[in-house]
């Protein structure tokens, strides 16, 4: 009897991104981070000028949009971490 040995596949190599793909990923990430931290900052102002608690809601809300941002951005990038 004849022992056949197949080799095994050479493991895939991920290609490196190309540029424009780069500026999609960077131009993602900043509307992840540009577009909470507005309205949240926006809606806090609103409600600290109606309830007349200046920086309270203001705080509370870029609070909120830095969480949010930084939760929405590890969830995207969480892919290209991995080998």
């Amino acid at each position: 009897m004849i022992a056949v040995t197949v080799p095994s596949p050479a493991p895939k190599q991920k290609e490196p991104l190309n540029t424009w793909a780069m500026l999609g990923l960077v131009t993602e990430i900043g509307g992840m981070v540009a577009i909470p931290a507005f309205l949240f900052g926006f809606l806090g102002a609103y409600g600290d000028k109606a309830w007349g608690t200046s920086p309270l809601f203001v705080i509370i809300g870029l609070m909120i949009a830095l969480t949010s941002s930084t939760i929405a951005i590890w969830h995207h990038i969480k892919p290209f971490l991995r080998s």
